[in-house]
């Protein structure tokens, strides 16, 4: 259960002022079907972040020992202080939307999570745990926290919200992840 909450965790409050919430909040405004964007959103998330974990769970049964331990904790302290340096997305427009919105929010939920803060959390959270499903559980369930309320509010304008103490939280949680496995044993 631990590895199902600290997924959950990390990537709510790691998406929250992410490219891909902005994505979200873009694909709301310009198609208007609030339920077909989210599942969207779910099938990106889940095919993503299950080939992260899966990676995730590869590093985290090759880097095993005190070298692994110190590469993941650093893994971890370096993803607090990218943590700190705030997303953007242009507002332009995209030749699939004329696809529709599902295919639309797919795809481009997709490309946009690949190399993303969330991501790279997801292979980290895996290598930490040995629960990859949950892993895979908890960002999927992370990322529609942050995103689904950003789609059925349509107009919710992230800028409203404390970014800077949201980003400063977000890497104090990556930082705690990296000194907890550096002083695990």
């Amino acid at each position: 259960m631990e590895a199902l909450f600290s997924s959950t965790l990390a990537v709510a409050i790691a998406e929250i002022g992410d490219k891909t919430q902005l994505l979200a909040f873009i694909l709301a405004t310009r198609f208007h079907k609030p339920l077909v964007i989210c599942l969207g959103i779910l099938a990106a998330t889940l095919l993503n972040h299950a080939a992260a974990a899966y990676f995730g769970a590869w590093l985290g049964e090759w880097l095993n020992g005190d070298l692994g331990r110190y590469l993941l904790a650093g893994s971890f302290l370096a993803m607090a202080a990218w943590m700190l340096i705030p997303d953007k997305v242009e507002a332009e427009e995209s030749p699939l939307y004329r696809f529709g919105p599902f295919v639309a929010t797919f795809i481009l939920f997709f490309l946009a999570e690949i190399g993303d803060k969330t991501q790279i959390a997801t292979v980290l959270l895996a290598a930490k745990y040995d629960a990859m499903w949950m892993v895979i559980t908890g960002t999927t369930i992370g990322m529609l926290l942050a995103n689904v309320p950003v789609v059925l509010a349509g107009k919710l304008s992230a800028d409203k919200l404390p970014m800077a103490w949201i980003h400063r939280g977000s890497a104090a949680l990556f930082a705690a992840f990296g000194l907890v496995t550096l002083f695990s044993v």
